[in-house]
């Protein structure tokens, strides 16, 4: 069975290198590569690249996740995030593949206080959140094997993210100002990809149903609180920081892009169709932070 991978590079597509491994023979399709397109604003090289190499298993973690630049350059966003998906599905349908394809919380405007469910009415803020809610019809609508995989405030140990950044401006910094007022689960890249598998090997077999999921960890924090956690468990690991931290509003920090207030997911629906259960968001981030204390690799 081959598996065709797109986003090789990114956080989550570096661990689907090694996740959907063990399920049949990888394909990676890279940005830039010269054998196979990866390039997803290449519209007809992508269907030629699926065409090529006819996989049964279709698994794009590309995507334009500039979220603020998004707004300047919408075109760009939308063919990547909705044009592009759109094709890898119409390609997968053609052969009677499956597709994956990741979404984002920022589908949805963020208010209330409830997670949100995968029935519940989208309606995003600002281009990617709207780019990404396209990519999601699209794929939805091309391919009867599909699974579209919601997530939130992804991580890793490499790539550019909260996580790392945090982590070096405590060490650089004496104290920082960090937004209180947004709600989330901190969802680990190595969390993403190994659930992906999971899923796509129960789709396959046929004890799980195509369709639309939220995948995050249990729990629920803010970026703040996300930050205090990071600030904890970098002393209990012995790692040198020093500065401290203090809580604010979003509208200290006014951005480009709106952010969502309320980016709570639901994950029942996922656990309970695939036989899941997901760990506390604590956990993941908890052993990212002492691979990079153990590592002493340089911060994003």
């Amino acid at each position: 069975m081959k598996i065709l991978l797109f986003g090789n590079n990114g956080q989550v597509g570096w661990e689907l290198q090694r996740s959907l491994a063990p399920l049949g023979e990888l394909v990676v399709a890279e940005r830039g590569g010269e054998a196979l397109c990866g390039d997803l604003t290449d519209l007809e090289g992508l269907a030629r690249t699926v065409r090529e190499v006819a996989p049964a298993i279709i698994v794009n973690a590309a995507a334009y996740t500039a979220v603020d630049r998004a707004e300047s350059e919408p075109q760009l966003c939308r063919t990547v995030n909705s044009l592009a998906p759109g094709v890898l599905a119409a390609e997968a349908d053609r052969l009677g593949a499956w597709v994956v394809h990741y979404s984002t919380d920022y589908v949805f405007d963020g208010s209330g206080e409830r997670p949100w469910t995968e029935s519940d009415a989208i309606a995003p803020l600002g281009v990617y959140g709207q780019t990404k809610a396209e990519g999601e019809t699209r794929v939805a609508s091309a391919c009867a094997r599909h699974l579209i995989l919601r997530t939130s405030w992804v991580y890793a140990d490499r790539g550019a993210n909260f996580l790392r950044t945090m982590l070096r401006l405590l060490q650089e910094r004496e104290s920082l100002s960090v937004v209180d007022d947004q709600y989330g689960a901190p969802t680990g890249a190595e969390l993403v990809a190994d659930v992906t598998a999971h899923v796509l090997r129960g789709a396959v077999l046929g004890s799980g149903l195509p369709g639309l999921y939220h995948l995050v960890p249990g729990g629920q924090t803010t970026w703040f609180g996300y930050a205090q956690y990071i600030l904890e468990c970098a002393k209990a690991l012995g790692i040198p920081v020093k500065g401290t931290l203090d809580a604010v509003a979003s509208s200290a920090y006014p951005t480009a892009a709106r952010r969502p207030h309320n980016s709570r997911l639901d994950n029942k629906k996922l656990e309970s169709a695939f036989g899941l259960q997901l760990p506390p968001w604590q956990q993941g981030v908890k052993r990212v932070l002492a691979r990079c204390s153990r590592s002493g690799a340089a911060l994003a």
